[in-house]
């Protein structure tokens, strides 16, 4: 039997991360989980063979965090702004930029070998576009840490079960269902993708993928999340 795994994550609190951590905690892959952020997160119930560790840090400032990386080898980040329309560029990128690669330069100084990110499907640092140029320059700069193991997740829309942010969202959750399917071929990895199968997805990556001898980055999108949401959680 292979050695359970450590994992990190920070950005546990939203709704993918939380979906993510779900999956986790059905597993028995795992001995230890710990979550960095600034809230302790309430957990109802958890399997006695996994040590949950919930440590309060500052996510801008990577010394009130760097100590407790170590010993960790997997590290999942799922941190981002729910609606950077409504901050200042200055201020999405430092929470979804600089924190992001901040927290990936120390995971990578202190021995994570496989680090996995949520990110948007479009990310390109050469787009027009500034939210998908900014997850472009957030993916450029984790693929000049060379991770043993870089897990890119490129969800389109994410459907969430509650409508978290207002009018637009509520469009949105009523609207994509019913069009995801006119995207097809090419772009069909516009579609919109479950928080559920997206947690799940990025859950099973963490569990199963082995480090391999030579670095090696994946990118995940539509079809991938639909692919592995059905695979059993071992």
């Amino acid at each position: 039997m292979s050695e359970k795994k450590k994992i990190l994550m920070l950005g546990a609190s939203g709704a993918v991360g939380t979906e993510t951590w779900k999956t986790l905690f059905s597993s028995s892959m795992i001995s230890h989980l710990a979550f960095l952020g600034r809230k302790k997160i309430e957990i109802a119930s958890l399997a006695e063979s996994i040590t949950l560790i919930q440590h309060n840090i500052d996510i801008l400032n990577p010394s009130s965090y760097s100590d407790y990386l170590p010993e960790y080898e997997t590290a999942i980040c799922t941190l981002g702004v729910g609606e950077p329309s409504k901050m200042s560029r200055e201020e999405f990128v430092r929470i979804d930029k600089d924190a992001v690669l901040d927290f990936a330069k120390t995971c990578k100084s202190k021995g994570v070998k496989h680090f996995l990110l949520l990110g948007s499907v479009g990310a390109d640092k050469k787009s027009s576009s500034f939210y998908l140029r900014t997850k472009g320059e957030i993916e450029e700069g984790l693929r000049a840490l060379q991770f043993d193991v870089l897990s890119l997740f490129r969800p389109s829309m994410i459907l969430t079960p509650n409508n978290r942010y207002g009018k637009m969202q509520a469009v949105v959750l009523f609207l994509w269902p019913k069009i995801g399917p006119l995207f097809f071929g090419g772009f069909s990895n516009l579609r919109g993708v479950t928080v559920s199968d997206l947690g799940k997805s990025i859950a099973q990556i963490a569990l199963t993928e082995k480090i391999p001898s030579v670095p090696k980055t994946t990118v995940y999108q539509w079809k991938e999340f639909q692919e592995l949401a059905k695979i059993p959680v071992i």
